[in-house]
């Protein structure tokens, strides 16, 4: 067999068919052995598939433990699954590690942010010139771009110009147009969507015409609000693991809404529920008969087909709330869809 084949024979037989008493390789000598490994499959194997052994070496090979050395995680491929695991991690690991995953999770979190951000400020400012109309601007109100776009059947060739048979507003400037509550499941089972949530939820927050609330939620409800300017920092606010009370954190959003038809509120959730399923739903049907548009997301990812709360969903459906899963790269045409009142498909 070639040198080549045999290096990745080699790596994989260490993940998948080593004698099971030795995947757990713990701390101490066995740390470089690991570190050799992680860089021998993303020498032998493509990112989207070191991505997925990385993920089973979290198990077979104790590699959560490992993660808490900062010389580990240097040598470690970043992407959201790895910020997912270290959020997870982040009450346990030593202060020798914080600083170094601090700057992994900053790093995989800018390149998210580059590729997610644009998209979805065009799809939301877009939403909101089509869905808030002012029919009787004044001067310093019209749209002119708009405007001339709406009445171009109007040209008048002989006088080289445009007779405007409607003037189009930029609408309530100054105010913010749409309020959007982000109520985030902090639960370890969500992780890689509150990573997204925090990233969209800085996104969100960067535009004027919209307010943008950010709250997440274990049994305890956390406002990070104040951290919108920066997703890192959201993220550093989030404690995953443990349960959920999503009848709390509805009951917290609740009082941040003063304007209920301007309003959308995003649950990210499995609606896995340990507070009651039945308070859930009751204060979820309460949101939407305020005139509160309510959307649960089973998951905001793209690691497939999420594992849910079926009958829950079904209730939720029943209401009129929409419960379905979202990949990142749908959420923009989900929001637009939300500020116009488009309905949204399951």
């Amino acid at each position: 067999m070639p040198p080549d084949y045999g290096r990745m024979d080699d790596v994989l037989t260490a993940l998948y068919d080593s004698d099971k008493d030795n995947r757990k390789v713990g701390m101490g000598a066995s740390a470089p052995r690991v570190s050799r490994w992680l860089g021998d499959i993303r020498e032998y194997f493509p990112t989207e598939v070191v991505a997925i052994m990385q993920q089973d070496a979290m198990t077979r090979l104790g590699l959560k433990q490992l993660l808490l050395e900062p010389e580990i995680l240097r040598t470690v491929h970043a992407d959201v699954h790895l910020v997912g695991t270290l959020l997870t991690l982040s009450r346990v690991m030593p202060q020798k590690a914080k600083a170094t995953a601090r700057e992994v999770i900053t790093k995989v979190v800018r390149e998210l942010e580059k590729k997610l951000s644009n998209p979805l400020r065009q799809a939301v400012q877009g939403a909101l010139s089509r869905a808030v109309r002012n029919p009787r601007p004044r001067y310093h109100e019209i749209d002119w771009g708009a405007t001339i776009k709406a009445n171009l059947r109007h040209y008048q060739a002989a006088h080289k110009t445009i007779i405007p048979e409607r003037l189009v507003g930029f609408g309530r400037r100054g105010q913010a147009l749409k309020e959007i509550v982000l109520c985030v499941d902090q639960s370890g089972s969500m992780a890689t969507s509150v990573v997204y949530a925090g990233i969209f939820g800085a996104v969100l927050a960067s535009l004027k015409a919209v307010k943008t609330h950010m709250v997440v939620y274990d049994t305890a409800v956390v406002d990070l609000t104040q951290n919108l300017h920066d997703p890192v920092d959201i993220l550093f606010g989030v404690q995953l693991g443990g349960g959920n009370d999503t009848p709390l954190a509805l009951r917290y959003c609740e009082q941040l809404i003063t304007r209920p038809a301007d309003t959308i509120l995003i649950l990210i959730s499995d609606l896995y529920e340990g507070a009651g399923e039945a308070e859930m739903i009751k204060r979820a049907a309460a949101l939407k008969a305020s005139g509160v548009t309510v959307v649960v997301l089973l998951a905001l990812s793209d690691d497939g087909a999420p594992s849910f709360d079926r009958g829950a969903a079904e209730k939720m459906g029943a209401l009129g709330i929409p419960c379905f899963a979202c990949t990142p790269a749908r959420f923009p045409d989900l929001m637009a869809k939300a500020i116009q009142g488009q309905k949204l498909e399951v």
